[in-house]
């Protein structure tokens, strides 16, 4: 059973009355998000066939020790003579001596064979196969990691679409008032009651929220549009969730297992390891490609050639069958090994600084999200206090506005700070749900499980 992280703390003002406005029924929650982003976002089109070659590299490692079988056929026109002097033969009696010759003007030539041929003992093709073992892997691994990085995709898609859809809300709100303060400053100086001053404070606070809202409407046309288009769900349907007031968060393990959870788990650094090993076996299938190679070979074939000659009507036919055993032994490339030798050894060198690298980023990034889920919820206690103190400012400035103590730019100052300072809270909070997210893709542990635990996190 997982711990809270942090405490959670309640919503309310802007925030609160944009919750209670969405109706419940028609909300759309990470899970659903994400089955509609998978099913049809092109992303993962492209993740469905990365994986969709792991099977193509394990056919081709069995293949390579598999019998071989080719088969050929050829027919054209042809001219043949043979001369044969001084030629031995005999028909049942002692020997005879006597030349021959044939001839065939524009005859007919035929052929066919069959051959087949079964590798027995090749050091490259073993170095080959495991190659191709450790490249399905490989493919398996970039499948996994951009899966992976298409889910916490879609959850700051979605958060980004919350929380634009707040700021719109609250600048809404704000310019509402802004417009209600103007009304107010602009009546009582018409009695003289106020200074012209305070009519130049809210009239210029009112263009700038006007100037504001326009931005925000902007975003938040882009960030719905994005989601809409990943999940291909209309703008009436991404009505989205908040973090729920009471909602518990999981523990964090240690800074010590979080690091050795992602030396042992972390995809993109096993997929850095997979292509070291790779590029390892091709230096060695390349290394070995000068080896001695056995195969057991069978060949069938018939050539036939017929047609008129000097001497009349001409035939020949001729049948062949053979079964046995064939040594390669290379002896000169040309420079052509030794070349791709080389080659192999500096790729591998590379792959090796790679993996490395890949390594010691991955955990300075879990590092980074480790101390941020650690601070996590003392700088949401500390937000929480912010605007709690700019609430009461706000009521406070109000009061002191009322009695002439406080200025119209003091209260639509308080007014702002009070409406940012939650807004700010909601930010803070939807980051830190999403870097534990961060947390379980470093680690390895990301799954739709995950998901899962967010989603019981927000509002339903």
């Amino acid at each position: 059973m997982r711990t809270p992280l942090f405490k959670p703390r309640p919503l309310s003002g802007w925030v609160l009355a944009a919750l209670l406005a969405a109706p419940s029924a028609q909300a759309l929650d990470l899970l659903q998000t994400w089955e509609k982003a998978r099913q049809h976002d092109p992303q993962m089109q492209v993740v469905a066939a990365t994986r969709s070659s792991v099977q193509a590299f394990e056919d081709q490692a069995k293949a390579l020790w598999r019998p071989v079988l080719m088969g050929s056929a050829t027919v054209g026109g042809m001219s043949a003579d043979t001369s044969t002097q001084g030629a031995q033969f005999s028909m049942g009696g002692p020997p005879m001596s006597g030349n021959f010759a044939t001839s065939a003007n524009a005859a007919t030539s035929t052929r066919w064979s069959l051959q087949a041929k079964q590798p027995l003992y090749s050091p490259e093709r073993q170095a080959q196969q495991a190659q191709l073992h450790t490249a399905a892997g490989v493919a398996e691994l970039r499948a996994d990691l951009a899966q992976q990085q298409f889910m916490l995709l879609t959850v700051q898609r979605y958060f980004n679409l919350l929380l634009a859809e707040r700021q719109q809300q609250v600048l809404k709100s704000q310019h509402a008032a802004v417009s209600r303060s103007l009304t107010e400053v602009q009546d009582r100086f018409a009695l003289g009651d106020l200074p012209v001053t305070d009519t130049h404070e809210a009239t210029a606070r009112a263009a700038g929220l006007q100037a504001q809202l326009l931005a925000a409407d902007s975003e938040v046309h882009m960030a719905r549009s994005v989601l809409a288009d990943s999940t291909r769900l209309s703008a009436d349907a991404l009505k989205l969730q908040a973090p729920k007031a009471e909602a518990p968060a999981s523990t964090v393990p240690s800074l010590e297992q979080v690091l050795a959870q992602v030396q042992q788990a972390n995809t993109g650094v096993l997929l850095k390891k997979a292509q070291h090993d790779v590029a390892r076996q091709e230096l060695k299938k390349h290394a070995r490609s000068g080896g001695v190679t056995l195969d057991l070979v069978a060949s069938l074939g018939r050539d036939r050639l017929s047609g008129e000659g000097d001497f009349g009507t001409s035939s020949n036919m001729q049948n062949q069958q053979m079964l046995g055993l064939s040594l390669n032994v290379p002896l000169y490339t040309g420079g052509w090994r030794s070349a791709k030798l080389q080659e192999a050894l500096s790729a591998q060198a590379q792959a090796a600084a790679e993996a490395d690298m890949a390594l010691q980023q991955a955990q300075q990034q879990a590092r980074s999200v480790w101390l941020v889920l650690q601070t996590g919820p003392a700088r949401l206690s500390a937000m929480q206090a912010a605007w709690k103190a700019s609430t009461a400012r706000l009521d406070a400035t109000r009061l002191g506005r009322q009695v002439g103590d406080r200025t119209t730019l003091e209260l639509l100052q308080a007014e702002n700070d009070a409406a940012q300072a939650e807004l700010a809270w909601l930010r803070a909070q939807t980051e830190l749900l999403s870097t534990r997210m961060q947390l379980d893709a470093l680690t390895g542990s990301l799954s739709v499980q995950s998901l899962q635990t967010l989603n019981a996190q927000l509002q339903p």
